[in-house]
């Protein structure tokens, strides 16, 4: 595509969480050490939220990298299951076996017993879930008897529930009460401000291979790409990758604004929130012009009164 032509060894911009891009600012690096914290402390429920695109994925996978080898990990990429369903993900993940198909409670002793043994080891089981907001309200009911394993001092199964802000909305219904009170961690991602932008496109494109002396992207080009994004990260990564093949098409050696406004054109649901704003902004310029109209008016019959 357009890498040799720019100079890149890999697409910068890609959707795909990959832990080799992660970016350790602000809020970001904030999360991963609040969660390596809560962890190493031996909490039970910890929470992480965010907006669809804010990167709760690849905040999760690199967690999952990090841990060491006093951590066994079980990651379920998709939490909506029964709550069988859920015994069985979990079981298969921590190398229990499901053959013959035990019944609810058989295979909860069976889960209660592997994890016991990795504790005897000195081994800590964390089960992380991603887009937990999708997990039917029984479910979670199953999730909240499977961490009931405790020793005096710590929960010998910690959970992580990765989702978006309808994760709050389902904690909050009283039928799962006891599970949003052992909840003892909670972070919300919010979208990258403008100055970590700048510094999030020139790290992707610099982990990607980019050895140039300058950014690929001009300060126009970042600012019209801050403005249609909000900074949510997949909306950058989007725009960004648009844009580069924007300016590969016409053989342009950066992005330019243009580019950019080529990009957001191309793209459905940023195209069309970009032309509400604008016409949001068109709005204000004209009723900023009426008011100064209207004063000026006023001052003028003001004068003509008051003169002989």
């Amino acid at each position: 595509m357009y890498q040799e032509h720019f100079g890149l060894r890999e697409l910068p911009f890609s959707i795909t969480p990959d832990t080799g891009f992660f970016f350790s600012y602000g809020h970001y690096a904030d999360a991963l050490n609040t969660l390596l914290v809560a962890l190493r402390t031996g909490e039970g429920f910890i929470k992480v939220t965010g907006e669809v695109g804010t990167g709760k994925t690849l905040l999760c996978r690199k967690l999952l990298a990090t841990l060491d080898r006093q951590f066994v990990a079980a990651y379920l990429p998709n939490p909506l299951l029964t709550p069988y369903g859920l015994q069985s993900a979990v079981a298969e993940e921590l190398g229990v076996p499901v053959q013959g198909q035990p019944n609810a409670h058989r295979l909860q002793k069976r889960i209660s017993e592997r994890i016991l043994h990795l504790n005897a080891e000195g081994k800590r089981v964390v089960l992380c879930l991603d887009e937990a907001q999708a997990m039917p309200i029984e479910t979670l009911e199953t999730l909240r008897l499977l961490t009931n394993l405790e020793t005096e001092k710590r929960k010998l199964l910690q959970v992580v529930l990765f989702g978006q802000p309808e994760l709050e909305e389902k904690l909050n219904r009283p039928e799962i009460r006891q599970l949003r009170q052992r909840i003892t961690f909670a972070y919300r991602l919010e979208p990258i401000d403008r100055e970590g932008m700048n510094a999030y496109v020139q790290h992707r494109l610099m982990v990607a291979g980019h050895q140039g002396g300058g950014s690929l992207f001009r300060p126009p080009a970042l600012q019209q790409l801050y403005r249609a994004s909000g900074g949510i990260p997949r909306l950058v990564n989007i725009l960004a990758h648009k844009s580069l093949m924007a300016a590969y098409g016409r053989g342009d050696p950066v992005v330019d604004r243009e580019h950019v406004r080529m990009a957001i054109a191309d793209t459905e649901d940023v195209a069309s929130r970009d032309g509400r704003r604008s016409l949001w902004w068109l709005a204000g310029g004209l009723l900023a012009a009426l008011l100064a109209a209207a004063g000026w008016l006023l001052w003028q019959r003001l004068q003509q009164g008051g003169s002989p």
